[in-house]
């Protein structure tokens, strides 16, 4: 339950038809199992009580009479449990059939949920036995002795964990046109169970997987989806027990096809009501009409065991990630384009060092100049060798730019610099931040006198992991016309740069892409050591895909810097130590938060994923802002923090 996290399960038994006993024993094996496994949210499938394939079973005493006392043998057992969980079965109230979730937990009987969505269809005639659910919520009896509320209208809300409420809906409840999900989730609800008994055939797995996966997406909510399994398969009907985990749109873990057991996974609540905070079309109602039942639970650090990816910006299939990255090229190409066309500017300038971001703005802006039928020559890509500049990245960036036709221009700095070293004042054997930040704005000065000279806009080469850190030159490389890689993180450039050399049919081009990808991240201010480059970014403020990790989470999610940290553990376990995790996330707060005022002065430039800083859309952040809160959380934390 720390940071957010709840571990849920969804559950499979070997259910026999119209066999109780043996169900109810089933069951209980699965409790047991589910919160030896740490589970505090359990969901088993729909009528598992009784077999949900008994027809008009349903209709004789003897059976109703027995689920009615398996529920309260199933109720009393989970007493001592700390988990809360949810079984179906058939409850007769007012002389009528009801298809209901039973929530238990602490040993009572929390509530009962109806199903609304009566099948009348196929091999599904449920109104035959079943009575659609009614909404107002009241109490019933289950033996005299014991009273619980039923009604759709009911939500479980832990007192431990607020944020936890959870609603339940069955089966074809969320196959309707408006499920019950809907209105739990607007009244609060932000973790949905669902207790199913979903057949197989043909196809029907993928559509499951996409309604459960996107009900989880547009109500900003964990999902689990428990369904009935091979024992209820008779006649003409087979079940293949396909139990799903899900949250915001992502598949956290799905079961093996006709199989039975458990599939078990976390619900991050607090990132659901992240993204429910940051999305001002979902548009919470008072919870008028609903009955909120609280239950208790142990606060325990809740063991992770659901994938962190240590590359969120970057798919990790291969052909995902090659989709992408030809969406992201057409996206940053289709923003400079209709910049270049609303400017009418026929030329563009950029700085070439031979690095990956300014290699992946020229491949960008040959893209939009071709898009628009303009001559690559009219693309102005200058090398300005200064102080630190190397045989390796001066020849690649010429070469890079002889195979792509577009205009050479050469102008190296040194002199201009040294001019202005002597204007200043400044030494140029002391090699300061105004050392390199005087060759860095001496660059953009040629770059936008030359744009003044030719008519045309300079293009950004800066990408979203520099201007989270500031690791840019205030008014130096940190300005532009039309910023193209504004949005797009490290991690994520290097993966761009590399499609365009596979898909490249240039071979020769290919090569030099290879090797630019190949180079290690410099700014190149500093001088050489024999020969190799001697500032090495990564080496300074940290690898950039912690940076990137880091940035997702904070900005994505909202996430505090002992998650952060802690998801961080789990996501490079092997990679870094723990101590150097913590070391870099320190320098990251510190600079995220100082550097504010570079990125609240950004030029333009195309949003491509949804991280962005942008100050005029994602990240309307104060430039003078305390980091206090921030930095004594990350002081307090110590690398003995666990990663569980």
């Amino acid at each position: 339950m720390k940071d957010g996290f709840i571990k849920a399960a969804a559950v499979t038994p070997e259910v026999r038809v119209a066999d109780v006993d043996h169900n109810i024993g089933q069951i209980r094996r699965y409790m047991d199992e589910a919160v030896e496994q740490g589970a505090k949210v359990v969901v088993f499938p729909e009528l598992c009580v009784t077999g949900y394939s008994c027809r008009d079973l349903f209709l004789q005493d003897l059976l109703l009479r027995r689920a009615r006392e398996g529920l309260l043998e199933l109720a009393a057992y989970s007493g001592g449990k700390d988990a809360v969980f949810f079984v179906g079965l058939p409850f007769l109230h007012r002389g009528k059939i009801y298809n209901v979730a039973a929530a238990l937990q602490g040993g009572r009987i929390l509530g009962l949920v109806p199903k609304t969505a009566i099948p009348v269809y196929g091999e599904f005639y449920e109104a035959r036995q079943f009575a659609a659910g009614f909404c107002e919520v009241e109490n019933v009896s289950i033996d005299g002795a014991n009273i619980a509320p039923m009604g759709t209208r009911l939500l479980f809300c832990c007192k431990e964990m607020p944020a936890l409420v959870i609603g339940a809906e069955l089966c074809e409840d969320l196959w309707a046109p408006l499920p019950p999900s809907v209105s739990h989730c607007l009244a609060g609800a932000t973790l949905m169970v669902n207790l199913s008994a979903s057949n197989e055939v043909t196809g029907k797995n993928d559509y499951r997987r996409d309604l459960v996966v996107g009900q989880s997406a547009r109500l900003y909510c964990g999902y689990v989806y428990a369904s009935a399994g091979e024992g209820e398969s008779t006649q003409d009907v087979v079940y293949s027990g396909h139990d799903l985990i899900a949250e915001s749109g992502t598949l956290l873990r799905e079961s093996p096809l006709f199989s039975t057991g458990m599939t078990l996974s976390e619900i991050d609540v607090s990132a659901v009501l992240a993204k429910r905070r940051a999305m001002s079309t979902f548009a919470p109602c008072a919870a008028e009409g609903y009955t909120v039942v609280p239950f208790s639970l142990r606060e325990t650090k809740t063991k992770l065991t659901r994938p962190i990816d240590p590359m969120p910006f970057v798919p990790r299939d291969e052909g995902d990630l090659n989709k992408r990255c030809k969406e992201i090229l057409q996206i940053q190409s289709e923003g400079l384009c209709k910049r270049l066309v609303h400017t009418g500017a026929k030329t563009a300038v950029l700085g070439i060092s031979g690095g990956l971001d300014s290699t992946l703005a020229l491949l960008v802006t040959v893209r939009a100049f071709d898009r628009l039928d303009l001559a690559r020559d009219g693309i102005f890509a200058v090398t300005m060798p200064g102080f630190g500049t190397t045989d390796r990245t001066y020849k690649n960036a010429v070469a890079m730019i002889r195979r792509l036709g577009v205009t050479f221009r050469e102008c190296p700095i040194r002199e201009a610099v040294r001019v202005h070293f002597a204007d200043i004042g400044q030494s140029e054997d002391v090699h300061d931040v105004t050392y390199e930040n005087a060759q860095a704005r001496e660059r953009t000065q040629i770059l936008m006198d030359l744009a003044n000279k030719e008519n045309g806009l300079v293009i950004g080469t800066g990408d979203m992991s520099e201007l989270a850190l500031g690791w840019a030159t205030y008014n130096g490389d940190h300005m532009s016309m039309y910023g193209v890689n504004c949005s797009v993180p490290k991690t994520l450039v290097r993966h761009l740069v590399r499609f365009c050399a596979d898909t490249a049919e240039d071979r020769d081009l290919a090569a030099v892409l290879a090797d630019v990808l190949q180079t290690p991240v410099s700014p190149e201010l500093l001088p050489p050591e024999e020969g190799q480059i001697a500032q090495k970014t990564e080496e300074l403020v940290g690898p950039y895909e912690l940076h990137d990790f880091f940035l997702y989470h904070l900005m994505r999610f909202g996430s505090e810097p002992s998650k952060i940290f802690r998801l961080a553990q789990t996501a490079f376990s092997g990679v870094y130590a723990p101590e150097e995790i913590l070391r870099w996330e320190k320098v990251f707060y510190r600079r995220f938060f100082s550097q504010q005022f570079k990125r609240s002065c950004l030029p333009d430039g195309p949003k491509v994923g949804t991280v962005s800083l942008s100050p005029r859309g994602d990240l309307r952040m104060p430039s003078d802002a305390a980091a206090a809160e921030w930095q004594r959380q990350i002081d307090a934390l110590t690398t003995a923090e666990s990663s569980l």
